[in-house]
């Protein structure tokens, strides 16, 4: 176990997530005498399996606060995914509730769902864009030795009315049924509608994207106009 240990911490993998094939160049021998090196140390502790092909060192073993971000894990468990959803707008805080399931978008045509015992629950979903602009506002993050992407707050919110088929049916849904703060969707800026009107294919997309923008700059006008009216007031 020692010698395994010392050969993953060599190949500088000790705190980053690594695949069987890397292993199998740590590990001489046989398929067969990597296979069971591999069950061994499985069973023993010093190796997470994430999902089948992929691995970590235990925190035990490493005595570091190392298991890899769940948003990590799901970007290996599907490489061309990307964190989005609740997932991504709890991230963001964007929405008070905690968020249990790592969520993502995936270009694959099937949804997927894995249960790992310690990371949590992973869902991979796929949402009808276009394939042009898949990775529109969609960030590279770093954690650590590890990558993930991960939607902006406005394409994570359009990515789950999508995936819900959510019509628009006023702000309210956004402030009272997603519970998304005033203070943080007035941030958001025409360029930001803009990046994301040519992503999604489904008209009712389309028309919950500019009826947010039309609600936002609504609102932020009747806000200019209010404090103008204090100011003006208070000058009186």
């Amino acid at each position: 176990m020692n010698t395994l240990i010392r050969e993953i911490e060599a190949h500088g993998l000790s705190d980053r997530i690594f695949s069987v094939q890397q292993l199998s160049r740590i590990i001489d021998g046989s398929d067969s005498r990597r296979y069971g090196s591999v069950n061994r140390v499985l069973k023993e502790g010093v190796l997470v399996r994430l999902v089948r092909g992929l691995y970590c060192l235990s925190t035990s073993v490493t005595k570091a606060e190392f298991l890899p971000h769940p948003f990590a894990v799901a970007q290996a468990m599907q490489s061309l995914s990307y964190i989005s959803f609740e997932t991504a707008l709890e991230f963001h805080r964007w929405i008070p509730e905690a968020v249990h399931t790592t969520a993502s978008v995936t270009p694959n045509s099937k949804s997927l769902t894995y249960e790992h015992k310690i990371l949590g629950r992973f869902s991979f979903s796929p949402i009808a864009v276009e394939d042009s602009r898949y990775l529109e506002s969609v960030n590279r993050i770093k954690f650590k030795h590890n990558v993930a992407l991960i939607a902006s707050p406005l394409r994570a919110l359009m990515d789950l009315v999508e995936k819900r088929k959510q019509a628009w049916e006023g702000i309210g849904w956004i402030e009272d049924g997603l519970r998304i703060d005033e203070d943080d969707f007035l941030t958001l800026a025409t360029e930001d509608f803009t990046k994301l009107k040519g992503v999604y294919k489904h008209n009712s997309t389309k028309q919950f994207l500019k009826a947010f923008e039309i609600a936002v700059f609504d609102r932020k006008q009747q806000m200019l106009v209010a404090t103008k009216t204090s100011n003006r007031q208070s000058n009186d």
